[in-house]
């Protein structure tokens, strides 16, 4: 009898240490500042605002798009410690040239997206202030509390990064939705929607790519010290509303998935260094999207309101599948390899005290360039 051929790991929790009530004993909750990257009217800022004052911290406003500081200057409450400041142009922000960029740059798997140059501007930012305890936020999280946050940032010292536990709408990608929604089992890993990280050890960045929080959490060899607490709630959205996120999404979940494998079976991710790895990788995941495909085209009628958007979405991912090499592959994991040392060698070169938030500015910015962000803040 032949033997089912495991295409697909619904779950990376054994990766992570859980701690439901938080800490043992001991440790500090107190955190330095929220950082939120945001695209969306300031008025989705009432639950980090909320945080921030109830945890005596600054918050960290990143805005683009339909966001402006300006907007969130104007929605602060008074007393509250903060800085908003407008990422007009990503490619302006002191952040190295990152290898991972270059190689996927003129190529369909290049990324318009801001969100990895935001979290690591916060990161920068971190450095510059001297503050060691930072907690991502994306502004389409709720938090129930200031104490599940302070939870997490109390296991700062011991871990290197702590998440928490999102619910609410299911955090995963599109080809992973549609895998639950046919009936597969599908579990949520940690991810930088909702995640605090002790900044001064083990420097890690965002690549720009899907899933870059899933990078930003190895390290040389493994996995980085790694716990879960609390919960948070991540509010509903369609992931079937445009094809073009699956296909944007189908890179970033090869690679990570690909390397996460690898640490749920006790292996480091060096193991993916070699094209033999990711030929049988790529053929599991294709038979894994595939597999979703079929099961989403056997829906009975009346099953679900978006059948057709559904298989439009995985005809993108696989589509975008096709054109992933072993080689490929290679390259990228080389790239970020080589992006670790040039980040770590940049945050040296960066004044690790207490700014004026002016001083700042200038820091964010490529040296000479005359032009600062917009940006907006008060300190009490």
């Amino acid at each position: 009898m032949e033997t089912e051929i495991e295409h697909h790991h619904d779950s990376h929790r054994s990766l992570v240490d859980l701690h439901p009530d938080g800490p043992e004993a001991g440790g500090s909750g107190a955190v330095d500042a929220i950082v939120v990257p945001t695209i969306r009217h300031p008025k989705w800022l009432e639950y980090a605002i909320r945080l921030a004052i109830a945890l005596d911290c600054t918050l960290v406003t990143l805005h683009s798009k339909w966001s402006k500081p300006g907007l969130a200057d104007a929605l602060m409450p008074a007393g509250v410690r903060f800085i908003a400041v407008g990422i007009d142009d990503p490619a302006r922000l002191n952040l190295p040239d990152f290898a991972t960029t270059a190689l996927v740059k003129g190529t369909p798997f290049a990324r318009a997206t801001d969100l990895s140059a935001k979290r690591n501007t916060g990161l920068l930012l971190a450095r510059l202030t001297g503050w060691r305890r930072i907690v991502f936020l994306d502004d389409d999280i709720e938090v129930g509390g200031h104490e599940e946050v302070a939870r997490a940032a109390a296991l700062l010292d011991t871990y290197d990064a702590v998440g928490m536990h999102i619910g609410g709408y299911p955090d995963n990608s599109v080809v992973c939705h549609a895998h639950r929604l046919t009936g597969g089992r599908q579990d949520s890993f940690v991810g930088g929607g909702a995640l605090a990280v002790e900044t001064t050890r083990n420097p890690s960045f965002f690549p720009n790519i899907y899933n870059e929080d899933w990078f930003y959490l190895l390290g040389e060899r493994s996995l980085r010290r790694l716990a879960v607490t609390g919960r948070v709630k991540q509010r509903p959205y369609d992931p079937f509303d445009r094809p073009v996120r699956a296909r944007d999404q189908e890179l970033g979940d090869v690679l990570a998935e690909g390397v996460y494998w690898l640490l749920d079976e006790g292996r480091g991710w060096a193991a993916a260094t070699g094209t033999a790895y990711w030929k049988g990788f790529l053929a599991r995941r294709t038979a894994f999207v595939r597999d979703v495909l079929r099961r989403v085209r056997e829906l009975p009628p009346g099953a679900t309101t978006n059948r057709r958007a559904m298989e439009e979405s995985l005809l993108a991912a696989l589509g975008r599948l096709s054109r992933i090499t072993p080689e490929f592959c290679v390259r990228y994991l080389e790239a970020w390899s080589e992006d670790r040392h040039r980040w770590s060698e940049h945050l040296e070169k960066v004044p690790h005290i207490g700014l004026s938030v002016a001083d700042v500015m200038k820091w964010l910015v490529h040296p000479g360039s005359e032009q600062l962000p917009r940006w907006t803040s008060f300190d009490s």
